[in-house]
């Protein structure tokens, strides 16, 4: 006989495939329609609370997750939207720092299921497609925060901004990661043209917390602020990293706030890049609580530094021989990760475990590898877009030389191959698994990490 928590477990299974036979999240309707109908059906729930959203390319689940852990060590009960995920769709959708409940998810699946319904059969009736796998997963996330209910939700866009999904809400607050080319298919080939969608989330009279950009950048996010009167703050300016220097897991940094200035914090993740996540992160908060003229407890800064979390950036999931995983899966990404290897690492020998989607700029990625790795495994993931080791090996070979590359067709085998190359010759070293957030994800639970 099937316990209740086998039977809510088969039930989220059930919805779970339900969810991922829509159209998948790399194929986008650019149209906010469907989910303004839906929302406008249910009462509008995602204006209850309210929102600090997130846009760029490369930083933004970082940041987002600084953000949300500032604002509940603050006391706020907070939501948290981020994708893609890297090993369960409920990851996606966090209440008060954790991963909604399976029952929780549930419930609001079926709160908003009848609604999706009816708008899918509007636009069937003209001839449209279904809600999109991302779309209604917006939904019910918005609908969890209403009923939970949260103070706050800080969001992140899942493409662009102008269309994304999550753009049926208001953020109060801006926020802009660091804009570079990518899906350049649905976003344009320029930045110029990348920057206009991203700066859609910038609403009428939003405090709007810019990072540093290239100039075609800023300038379009600083006329979208003048356009809607939006208030801007940008990173270099308004707020920044003063001070920083690596440290033992981690890093040491002091920060300039919108408000305050806070010395001497430690942030247990690796890389200057998440210095500057973190400074954007101190900023929106500040935007957030007092406008941007109050500083926030140096308490609840140093608190929350200390307890950020970035599943799969630059992360370690074992040791002996070390493995890293880290997400990066665009050209703008894999350049941060590599300065964050030369930054905060020494290894007598690193090896690459690489495996890449094939919409992604693959070569200039492995040519950006090519320095900081003695060797590089090329393999693919379960993906069915992955590229095919092969091919990958070819475009390797071209930078590395054929004795510095390995093809294994299989992860798994490619980790342990990667492994043992690492430690070649007794000398102690490290294998660096990157390419995808879904080698990232691979990779971390091939050794037994699903934390989140």
């Amino acid at each position: 006989m099937s316990t209740e928590p086998d039977d809510l477990e088969l039930r989220m299974a059930v919805v779970t495939e339900e969810i991922l036979q829509r159209s998948p999240e790399n194929v986008v309707e650019p149209t906010l329609s469907r989910v303004a109908r839906v929302m406008d059906l249910m009462g509008n729930p995602q204006h209850t609370f309210a929102v600090v959203h997130l846009t760029g390319t490369n930083g933004k689940t970082s940041t987002t997750r600084m953000v949300e852990r500032l604002l509940r060590e603050m006391g706020l009960n907070t939501g948290r939207f981020t994708s893609p995920h890297l090993h369960d769709m409920r990851e996606r959708i966090a209440i008060g720092g954790e991963p909604i409940g399976i029952q929780r998810f549930l419930d609001a699946y079926d709160d908003v299921l009848p609604y999706v319904q009816m708008v899918d059969a509007e636009w069937a009736a003209q001839g449209g497609p279904r809600m999109t796998y991302f779309e209604v997963l917006v939904v019910v996330g918005y609908a969890a925060f209403a009923d939970a209910p949260v103070d706050v939700a800080v969001v992140e866009v899942g493409l662009g901004g102008v269309w994304d999904a999550t753009n049926v809400a208001d953020g109060q607050v801006a926020v802009v990661a660091p804009v570079a080319i990518d899906h350049t298919r649905l976003l344009g080939d320029t930045l110029e043209a990348i920057a206009t969608e991203k700066a859609g989330i910038i609403k009428p009279g939003a405090l709007a917390v810019i990072a540093e950009q290239e100039p075609e950048v800023m300038s379009i996010l600083l006329e979208r602020c003048d356009e809607v009167g939006a208030t801007a703050y940008t990173q270099g300016i308004a707020f920044g990293v003063t001070e920083r220097d690596v440290a033992v897991g981690g890093q040491q940094v002091s920060v300039r706030g919108l408000a305050g200035e806070y010395r001497d914090l430690f942030l247990p993740l690796h890389g200057g890049y998440q210095s500057h996540n973190a400074a954007l992160a101190v900023a929106a908060v500040e935007a957030f609580v007092g406008g941007g003229e109050q500083p926030v407890s140096e308490d609840v800064i140093r608190a929350g530094f200390a307890g950020m979390t970035s599943p799969g950036r630059l992360e370690i999931v074992r040791r002996s021989p070390t493995v890293m995983v880290d997400a990066a899966h665009n050209p703008a990404g894999m350049r941060a990760l590599v300065d964050a290897v030369r930054d905060s690492f020494t290894v007598h020998r690193l090896v690459g475990v690489l495996a890449i989607l094939a919409e992604k700029e693959a070569e200039i990625m492995v040519e950006m590898l090519e320095p900081v790795l003695d060797h590089l495994v090329v393999t693919r993931t379960t993906s069915p877009r992955a590229i095919a080791p092969a091919r990958l090996a070819e475009m390797a070979t071209g930078y590395f030389g054929a004795d510095r590359v390995t093809m294994v067709p299989d992860l798994p085998d490619a980790v342990d191959v990667a492994a043992g190359l690492a430690d070649e010759g007794g000398v102690s070293g490290a294998v660096l698994a990157t390419g995808s957030v879904v080698t990232a994800a691979e990779v971390r639970m091939l050794l037994g990490r699903t934390d989140t």
